[in-house]
């Protein structure tokens, strides 16, 4: 489908100033959507919000429907009443620039079951009992994963008792029994965070703002996803990997990209019309107006990897029913505000499939310019249903990329100057204007590069576990004139473009 012309910014809740450790869906949240309609952005585009696992990475979440515990913010805890001013006396000293993911997850948990003490005491509300209610073909079995995950130490669902594994309905019962409370303070942190986010949502509505939220096509393993619907995936009964995702080698690895995500069993998820999907699909677009999908070109075909392999040398092409998969899609939910991220080698296949829908396709203009040279992504070759930005969470910040292609190569950093046609000392600046001003519908820039900053504000190394995902920023550190300059960008380019004034003629 197309989009409004619009601006945007990228920053995921978890990089937002705050005293807790880690952003949060509290009072800065709002100050970030004031922020946003000030500099005359209609989008805020964000993370996966599900709950993190191993390596923080949202990306890799512990449930495909389920919100981020650690976003839930202690202020609005205490403006309901659930924590008192005494509980958020003593704060720990936490880094104001960086997540000390650690140290973040024992203090907001602990904070996390005063309140739900608290919310007991007052008796469970209605509408706690109208979400769960709501919420159940998945809420049920993310809460028992989550319990039984902390009873077992944190251990992936695959070590637990093989009853477990294989989930015997007499089995779950009894630890559904024995869990029972675990199991309610679970289901307490998922209603308190969608009733957070969906008041933060409304807000930037309320702005004209409209949120692009991320959906990573692949689960994790260690996932409730997985636990609940083996038979959708690629594992037996005990949960032994059969086969893994990932991608074959290229110019950029020798043995390519094993992730090690489990992949999909199409053959059953067809049988009643990719009903997961549709759910998970539905419930994205209760937190979010438009849905961004990784790793888009899995729809197309997807690189198959024996489970038990080393590398993703031994991997090969399988088809996916990607055409079947979005016309069943839009039968039952209508037409789907999807941007596909179709990045990297893409065939003319993925091209075919991403257009038959309308899908708006992704441009980066770091791309175009320093040590990679993809001409395809040249502003001159950008296309109006697209959506541009300078670059992604996985890239390096602007500033830091061309002071690295500055070091490596003068000439191909003189080269995008001449391009550019731009000699000034802010380069980013002009790369941001010139997505600003071309024709692809959606210009999203990461915060980082709307604050010009260097490499140590880089948001994640691909490949790389640990240290990842850690930037945050304070308000200190944005200067009073850019949402001013920013606003009179989107206007100057039309981002939106303005209604048309009815021209009135005067009869003589």
């Amino acid at each position: 489908m197309r989009f409004e012309r619009a601006a945007g910014i990228l920053l995921h809740p978890t990089s937002l100033p705050g005293k807790f450790g880690i952003g949060d869906l509290g009072p800065e949240a709002y100050n970030f959507v004031n922020f946003l309609e000030s500099a005359g952005q209609n989008i805020w585009q964000v993370f996966p919000l599900g709950p993190t696992g191993y390596g923080d990475s949202p990306y890799q979440c512990f449930s495909a429907f389920a919100g981020n515990p650690l976003l839930i913010s202690p202020d609005k805890l205490k403006d309901d009443g659930l924590l008192a001013e005494a509980d958020l006396q003593n704060i720990p000293q936490f880094d104001p620039h960086k997540i000390e993911f650690g140290k973040v997850i024992n203090y907001k948990y602990s904070l996390l079951q005063k309140a739900y003490i608290n919310f007991k005491s007052n008796k469970a509300t209605e509408e706690f009992d109208s979400f769960c209610s709501d919420n159940a073909d998945w809420l049920d079995d993310y809460a028992l994963f989550m319990a039984l995950k902390d009873f077992h130490g944190g251990r992936a669902w695959n070590s637990w008792n093989k009853d477990l594994i294989k989930r015997k309905p007499k089995i779950l019962k009894e630890w559904a029994t024995k869990l029972e409370d675990d199991i309610s303070y679970r289901k307490f942190i998922q209603f308190t965070f969608f009733r957070q986010w969906s008041e933060l949502h409304n807000y930037a509505r309320s702005k004209n703002i409209k949120m692009i939220g991320d959906m990573p096509i692949f689960i994790a393993y260690d996932s409730a996803d997985l636990w609940q619907h083996k038979d959708l995936f690629s594992v037996d009964e005990e949960g032994k990997l059969l086969t893994v995702a990932g991608v074959p080698p290229d110019y950029f690895s020798e043995t390519g990209q094993l992730w090690g995500n489990p992949l999909f069993n199409w053959k059953a998820m067809e049988k009643d019309d990719f009903q997961w999907w549709r759910k998970r699909i539905s419930k994205l677009l209760q937190l979010v107006d438009i849905i961004r999908i990784d790793h888009f070109r899995g729809f197309d075909a997807y690189w198959e990897i024996p489970g038990d392999a080393e590398s993703a040398i031994t991997g090969r092409w399988v088809k996916a029913p990607g055409e079947k998969f979005f016309s069943t899609l839009i039968k039952y939910l209508g037409e789907l505000p999807i941007i596909a991220e179709d990045l990297g080698v893409i065939t003319q296949s993925v091209r075919n499939l991403r257009d038959k829908f309308n899908f708006p396709g992704m441009k980066i203009l770091q791309f175009a310019f320093g040590t990679k040279m993809e001409t395809r992504f040249l502003p001159h070759n950008l296309v109006p249903n697209s959506l541009v930005m300078t670059g992604s969470h996985d890239n390096d910040t602007t500033r830091a990329y061309f002071e690295k292609a500055m070091h490596q190569d003068n000439d191909i950093y003189e080269h995008t100057q001449k391009y550019l046609n731009y000699y000034g000392n802010d380069l980013t600046y002009e790369l941001i204007r010139t997505a600003y001003r071309s024709v692809c519908d959606l210009a999203v820039i990461p915060m980082q590069d709307i604050l010009n900053l260097g490499g140590d504000a880089r948001m994640n190394f691909p490949g790389t576990l640990g240290g990842n995902w850690t930037w945050r920023f304070t308000w200190d550190m944005v200067p009073y004139e850019v949402a001013g300059r920013y606003k009179y960008l989107a206007g100057l380019y039309e981002r939106p473009k303005p209604e048309e004034e009815e021209v009135k003629i005067k009869e003589h």
